[in-house]
């Protein structure tokens, strides 16, 4: 069996020793292991997670010398097709990945496992293939786990995804050194001015307008979500301080994370309400890391339309849905109510000027509806990350 000791000095050496992941009781050692090395992002989604790492990657991948790096059980594959297939694959960002064998085989083919693990013990290798990424299963032999990893590191400089699965007691036992978090919620505020007043009637795209002005005049990245979002926002203009997400919807806020836990550069995620509704548990996430990263350099822009506007305009159901109030039960540190571009113009520069504290809600009821014939980005998405890559490195004084 592997020493999680060593097998973890291996993975620093090729610039793999920050995880994000869901727990798994075949990869605790990897996990309590990153736990007491301080480098794990507790994910409530697996989908988060791969978003989280695949954030790290960018942050890192101009250098080619960091990479994220993800744990989780086979069940929660699943969970993290979406961003596997349309963000990792579609923006050519890799991460490296250990996925758990949950129901594996006897020699007469029966499974060995839970009956919930039935299907994933089967078709576990066949999803990693059927997503063009490359695998193995990891060796219980130190050297030959060694080969198996300078495999991978060439795969990931290569920008390209590479995944080990793994059987169980594959690694030596690695106890906690302590089990508890590390923070609790404190110094939390909900900020509406004006409550009074008329709200905004705007639609998304001037919003965006005022968004994509001030962090390019401020060295800000700006990451939007999925949608006509994005498709608006680089109409708007293209600059290489913005990322279009597509795919991977309600990624946004976990890929900007895992960025701004990397850089001191200020980061913006723009998400609409559909997407957060699809994966709300990041919020904890986000709020959690960037308290305990302490840099004050993560914004979450919410624009709630009340609609699935990107695909004809279908109601959803954040009208039921009090987001600030979730946001603050999550731990975001500061939650603006906006209701007027002044409004806005304020949360912004409080967001500026800071230089440490925990995340930041700036939530905005817009209108529904879009630019009539709103065209798509004509930059690829693997163009766009290597743009922002290397603004992300960029001293913002040069």
């Amino acid at each position: 069996m592997l020493d999680m000791t060593l097998f973890g000095e291996a993975l620093k050496k090729m610039g793999c020793f920050q995880f994000s992941g869901v727990p798994c009781s075949y990869l605790s050692p990897m996990i309590n292991y990153a736990i007491n090395e301080n480098s794990f992002i507790m994910s409530n989604n697996e989908g988060d997670a791969i978003a989280i790492a695949t954030g790290i990657s960018l942050a890192n991948m101009k250098q080619k010398d960091k990479f994220g790096v993800v744990l989780m059980q086979n069940s929660g594959l699943s969970n993290a097709l979406s961003p596997l297939t349309s963000l990792n694959d579609t923006f050519e960002i890799p991460i490296l990945g250990f996925v758990s064998l949950r129901g594996e085989r006897d020699i007469q083919g029966k499974n060995t496992d839970e009956p919930q693990h039935e299907l994933l013990g089967i078709i576990t290798d066949r999803l990693l293939k059927t997503c063009n990424i490359a695998y193995d299963f990891l060796s219980q032999d130190y050297d030959q786990a060694i080969k198996q990893l300078n495999v991978a590191h060439d795969y990931l400089k290569k920008q390209k995804s590479y995944f080990f699965i793994v059987k169980n007691n594959t690694f030596k036992k690695c106890s906690l050194t302590d089990s508890k978090s590390l923070l609790e919620n404190q110094d939390q505020e909900i900020i509406e001015q004006n409550h009074n007043t008329v709200k905004l009637q705007v639609q998304r795209i001037e919003i965006l307008k005022y968004l994509s002005d001030f962090s390019y005049k401020n060295n800000i990245a700006l990451f939007a979500t999925t949608g006509k979002t994005g498709r608006e926002l680089y109409e708007i203009q293209d600059t290489e301080n913005q990322l279009y997400m597509v795919g991977s919807m309600g990624c946004v806020s976990s890929l900007a994370l895992g960025v701004s836990l990397q850089n001191f550069k200020k980061v913006i995620a723009i998400d609409g309400d559909s997407a957060l509704l699809m994966r709300m548990g990041a919020l904890s996430t986000n709020a959690y890391y960037s308290k305990l990263n302490n840099k004050g350099n993560f914004c979450h822009v919410l624009l709630d339309n009340e609609s699935h506007d990107s695909t004809g305009g279908q109601f959803n159901l954040s009208p039921f849905v009090n987001f600030s109030k979730i946001a603050y039960s999550c731990g975001y540190e500061k939650i603006f109510i906006i209701n007027s571009f002044d409004d806005l113009a304020q949360a912004l520069n409080f967001f500026l000027d800071r230089e440490q504290g925990g995340a930041i809600l700036i939530y905005i009821k817009i209108l529904k509806g879009s630019k009539e014939n709103l065209g798509r980005p004509k930059v690829t998405p693997k163009q766009v990350a290597l743009r922002i890559a290397q603004f992300l490195i960029r001293d913002e004084h040069e």
